[in-house]
């Protein structure tokens, strides 16, 4: 046998045992039973809430398999998900590393990704917990009647059938004008509708079909302050008497006002 072949073949077998001996050997005794094993393997940076446990990689990850859901679980089971609408359906969330990934170069290692919410596999499969996240109703979450399966890709019909009043409706700047079907504008990638083109100022007076006055335009202080300033004496209605299409501050014949 050529020396080459005895030299490869040697150091396949050291790999081998390497890539053996080493996990099991963390899997058991923790990150400190093979000292600096850690650079041969290390992805990249942790993030900066996760600090306290950099170094500690089997207080997430378990050998051969990966990141363990359980383990978020532990830190994460006080969190208060189930207080706010936009972060409820964590309740029913059964895998975490769709949306948070650790070890990038990202700021914060939060990326919504919609497509999660279309996979039967990651969430529970008990309706009551699902009911209670926000996630089923009169257009459930995941997918429409039925689970949309493990492999189906995100497309526009699936994303047609994400109930998405269901976490952002508290946040909804048309106030329900629109009702609660968002994907008929708007895509998960952005809230901007890039067709969008807001009638010509010299048309456009019938504002408070889309738009709602803030509470203090009926108040005294509309008319001892926001007409003041407008020289108007036009009613909460007709928004074009003050205002600009390109700018709520941008007032007409006065320029940028901002009194709060």
């Amino acid at each position: 046998m050529k020396p080459a072949v005895i030299l490869y073949t040697v150091f396949a077998l050291a790999a081998l045992i390497v890539g053996l001996v080493v996990p099991l050997a963390v899997h058991r005794s923790g990150s400190n039973a093979v000292p600096g094993w850690e650079g041969l393997v290390n992805p990249g940076p942790i993030s900066k809430a996760h600090q306290f446990i950099a170094g500690q990689c089997e207080t997430c990850h378990r050998p051969f398999t990966g990141v363990v859901t359980n383990n978020c679980v532990t830190c994460h089971s006080l969190a208060s998900f189930a207080d706010k609408q936009s972060t409820r359906f964590h309740v029913a969330a059964t895998q975490c590393t769709s949306c948070h990934v650790e070890h990038g170069e990202r700021p914060h290692m939060t990326v919504m990704d919609h497509s999660a919410l279309t996979r039967a596999d990651f969430w529970s499969d008990t309706v009551a917990q699902l009911r209670s996240a926000g996630l089923v109703g009169a257009s459930p979450i995941p997918g429409s009647a039925a689970a949309i399966p493990t492999d189906h890709r995100l497309d526009r019909d699936a994303v047609l059938h994400l109930n998405c009043a269901s976490c952002h409706s508290n946040v909804d700047p048309h106030r329900a004008r629109f009702g609660p079907d968002c994907a008929s504008c708007h895509s998960t990638n952005t809230w901007l509708i890039a067709a969008f083109e807001h009638p010509a100022d010299q048309i456009s007076t019938d504002c408070n079909a889309c738009h709602k006055a803030p509470p203090s335009h009926y108040m005294m202080h509309f008319k001892m302050i926001s007409q003041h300033v407008a020289h108007q004496d036009a009613p909460v209605e007709h928004c074009y008497a003050c205002h600009t299409t390109d700018a709520w501050n941008n007032i007409r014949g006065y320029g940028w006002y901002k009194h709060h």
